[in-house]
């Protein structure tokens, strides 16, 4: 699988653009703020259907204009697809499969599974736990559409009972009856989430654990962590959610449940959020987001896109160079990445002619084959 041809009308930046893209790693040069970034995130909306960057669509259309439209054709399974996605002032956004569109997002989902390494990742080791979950609810949406189902089910139900707390509070009243019928939706899809995540992070650690020994060269031990109050209960929701209804009631929210859940993650014996160089962070962050890569392949039976945007900051010429070869090999496929330094990625390639490749200069909201 992979994107043979982009073409965009009225994105961010680009008034008109199309461009031809090899199969294997294609790279985004240029200086800071010409665009590059939004290459990758036209790329990224049509595997998710919104920005990696700005959820709003509507701020996405080019300045002055009254739509945005992001085309893609790929070859999937010896096929030829289009994929579109369109977005016009005061209309609903539309995804689009050879031409036919999509009655919901969900059904889009895991078709052109797609994995993204930005800057912005970092907020996964330091940000809060929201970002923790999203990411491995992420990770296994794109590979189990049962589970985002029961996602998008239980964010529903959780919604409705919050609703029904302000309600107790607002009208001075409180009644277990009314809760216990939110409770028992809630605890079925709750525990459900509960009993994917355990098994799904028992699978994905050893993959964690494999890029993380080779990116740092040995050096690191990286552990992953579910953390979780259902895990004193055996993986039932129901009895925190009775126990909790008083403390609810007062926080005018629910306070148990999967959508509280973390993930503790650790360099050695020490957290990697407090404890962590800058590097040390980088090297965690970037190992999740290969182990991700590998776990989505091994599902799905396709490799998914790769997108590494401006990932290179902090780390020495070796370590690119080897993170360059490992993601043009054959264990990987497309692989589109943006670099600042067209030298650097020149350099590289000199070095590593085997690798099927091209390098795309990006100015003045242009792009040209170098």
């Amino acid at each position: 699988m992979h994107l043979e041809n982009l073409k965009l009308s009225n994105f961010k930046n680009y008034a008109e653009l199309e461009v031809d893209l090899c199969s294997n790693v294609n790279c985004f040069v240029g200086n800071n703020g010409v665009g590059k970034t939004n290459l990758l995130d036209a790329i990224y909306y049509l595997s998710f259907c919104k920005s990696r960057f700005n959820t709003i669509d509507s701020q996405n259309i080019r300045l002055g204009e009254d739509f945005f439209a992001i085309h893609g054709r790929y070859s999937i399974g010896g096929d030829t697809v289009q994929v579109s996605c369109i977005q016009k002032k005061g209309a609903a956004k539309q995804m689009r499969w050879n031409k036919k569109a999509y009655k919901t997002f969900a059904e889009h989902i895991g078709k052109v599974p797609l994995v993204m390494v930005s800057p912005a990742d970092q907020t996964i080791i330091t940000g809060g736990s929201d970002s923790r979950r999203k990411f491995i609810d992420g990770v296994i949406a794109q590979t189990d559409s049962t589970y985002l189902n029961n996602l998008v089910a239980y964010n529903k139900v959780l919604e409705q009972r919050n609703k029904l707390l302000k309600a107790f509070y607002e009208n001075h009243y409180f009644e277990d009856n009314e809760l216990t019928v939110w409770d028992e939706q809630l605890a079925r899809y709750g525990e459900r989430l509960y009993e994917t995540r355990v098994a799904f992070l028992k699978e994905f650690e050893p993959l964690f654990n494999y890029y993380h020994q080779w990116i740092s060269n040995g050096k690191e031990n990286g552990t992953i962590t579910y953390t979780s109050t259902m895990n004193d209960k055996e993986g039932k929701l129901m009895p925190l959610l009775v126990e909790s209804r008083r403390r609810d009631a007062y926080a005018l929210f629910t306070t148990e449940g999967p959508h509280r859940d973390d993930i503790e993650l650790k360099i050695g014996e020490f957290a990697a959020k407090k404890f962590g160089s800058q590097g040390q962070q980088k090297t965690f962050v970037l190992s999740l987001k290969l182990a991700q890569f590998e776990y989505i392949k091994q599902h799905c039976g396709v490799s998914p896109i790769l997108l590494l945007d401006d990932i290179f900051d902090k780390l020495d010429m070796p370590r690119v160079k080897q993170l360059i070869q490992l993601v043009g090999s054959d264990r990987f496929g497309q692989v589109f990445l943006s670099d600042t330094q067209p030298g650097r990625i020149e350099a590289i390639f000199d070095e590593t002619p085997d690798i099927d490749h091209r390098i795309f200069t990006v100015e003045s909201n242009q792009i040209m084959l170098k």
